[in-house]
């Protein structure tokens, strides 16, 4: 692997720069004419312009970034975190021109990218998974009979969905009658497939995900697990590592059904197993993700490992060079996500940044995509910056994230920084008394 082209955008590719840059990998960034200005297209060895600042024309566009790996002389292609990465076309398009995907194959994305082939799979290879009925929905009546069978409440899901969209929780006959056709409507606008599967909801749950990594000579490990129940609208704000919730018999059981998840489709890579937990510590399959998290540092920084160092090794078909018993939690880490948004309503607030000056602190690190000038525009996520910090424990982790959040002064557009700060000073968090629920709760 001599050269690689990053298909993505903002901090990832940043920070994927940097990996390649410490093994000698020269790399390509690809930007749209919105993001010519922006740090990562810079830092690249090249860049290409591959369209207009719409996903579809410039970030989706798989064909410009297929021709900009050819015209470049790259030999491999690093997909991120979204946008194409679990789009199991572009993979096998990857292939088919002779570059190394850096990811699973594309059965592989293609099975686990399908909610309900998920399930079928995880059921079959004795993963827990959560009760519920994944076969054909054509109406709201049967969908309604079918969450009768189940018991309410229901969550109400997209088969190809993520980010939760698609996703509506229903209390009653009524309520899942007025979200079937809405909840159809948005899968089939976001996903391009309407079908819907329903699940038992798990009330007051926690999210926790398991880190695995698997190469091409039959090595499957995990790397603990990360806590992510902090969320606002299904989608998360802050992770950390270990979970507070887990003890050690738990925590050997939910990173055990993940490695036997990634051997059950034969997952070769860099890939993370979701869960979702009762307050009695029963956890359910909820779904695989494909690819590189983007609360991965927390795993790093509690480890020492490096994820995208992995990858690349992994692609290039080499062994992992470490056993099960070698991977420990050598500290607590916490990674909170800094969103050019409004604090009170979570609404995206683009604009232009005026003053933007991370911390420089021991046992802090800042992953971000921005600088000062840099314009936020609404066509794409609006994080802005991503903060991970480490302690000998969880309470000198909150502590040191707390003063990084104090130290980072942002002007120009709305942020949630003051959100993020409240949320490490809640008496609750601090002591590790929460669930996916949390920020609901704190709001009313």
């Amino acid at each position: 692997m001599q050269k690689v082209l990053i298909a993505n955008r903002g901090e990832i590719a940043r920070r994927i720069i940097r990996t390649c840059n410490e093994q000698g990998i020269a790399t390509v960034a690809v930007h749209s004419e919105a993001d010519k200005d922006m740090p990562f297209v810079r830092e690249a060895d090249e860049a290409v312009h591959i369209g207009p600042p719409p996903v579809p024309q410039s970030y989706l566009n798989i064909e410009a970034i297929i021709q900009a790996a050819k015209s470049t002389g790259a030999d491999a292609i690093h997909p991120g975190y979204g946008l194409l990465s679990e789009n199991a076309n572009f993979a096998r398009r990857c292939i088919e021109e002779g570059l190394t995907f850096i990811g699973p194959s594309p059965e592989v994305i293609a099975s686990m990218g399908d909610k309900v082939t998920a399930r079928q799979i995880m059921r079959d290879a004795g993963v827990p998974i959560v009760p519920g009925f994944e076969g054909q929905m054509d109406s709201v009546d049967e969908a309604i009979a079918r969450a009768q069978e189940i018991g309410y409440p229901v969550m109400l899901k997209a088969s190809a969905g993520g980010g939760g969209i698609g996703m509506q929780v229903c209390n009653s006959d009524d309520e899942l009658r007025q979200a079937f056709q809405s909840a159809k409507g948005r899968a089939k606008a976001y996903f391009g497939n309407d079908t819907m599967f329903l699940e038992k909801f798990v009330q007051n749950p926690h999210h926790i995900e398991v880190q695995i990594v698997a190469d091409t000579h039959g090595n499957t490990f995990h790397l603990l697990e990360r806590e992510c129940s902090i969320q606002r609208r299904h989608q998360k704000v802050l992770e950390e590592s270990p979970s507070p919730f887990l003890d050690a018999a738990t925590r050997e059981s939910i990173c055990l059904a993940a490695v036997n998840a990634a051997r059950a489709v034969n997952y070769t890579g860099v890939g993370t197993v979701e869960f979702i937990m009762d307050e009695n510590k029963t956890f359910y399959f909820l779904e695989m993700n494909t690819r590189l998290q983007v609360e991965h540092p927390v795993t790093e920084e509690m480890t020492g490992l490096d994820l995208v160092r992995m990858q690349l090794k992994i692609a290039q078909g080499k062994e992992l060079c470490f056993k099960q018993e070698d991977v420990k939690a050598l500290r607590h880490a916490i990674e909170v996500r800094i969103y050019a948004e409004d604090p009170v309503t979570f609404l995206p607030s683009p604009g232009k940044i005026e003053e933007y000056q991370p911390p420089v602190m021991e046992h802090v690190r800042i992953d971000d995509g921005v600088e000062a000038g840099t314009l936020v525009t609404p066509f794409y996520d609006p994080m802005i910056a991503k903060v991970i910090v480490s302690g000998q424990d969880r309470a000198e982790a909150v502590q040191r994230a707390s003063e990084a959040l104090k130290a980072f002064h942002i002007s120009g557009i709305k942020t949630n920084l003051t959100f993020l700060q409240e949320v490490l000073a809640d008496q609750d968090f601090q002591a590790g008394l929460y669930t996916t629920q949390f920020v609901q709760n704190k709001k009313k």
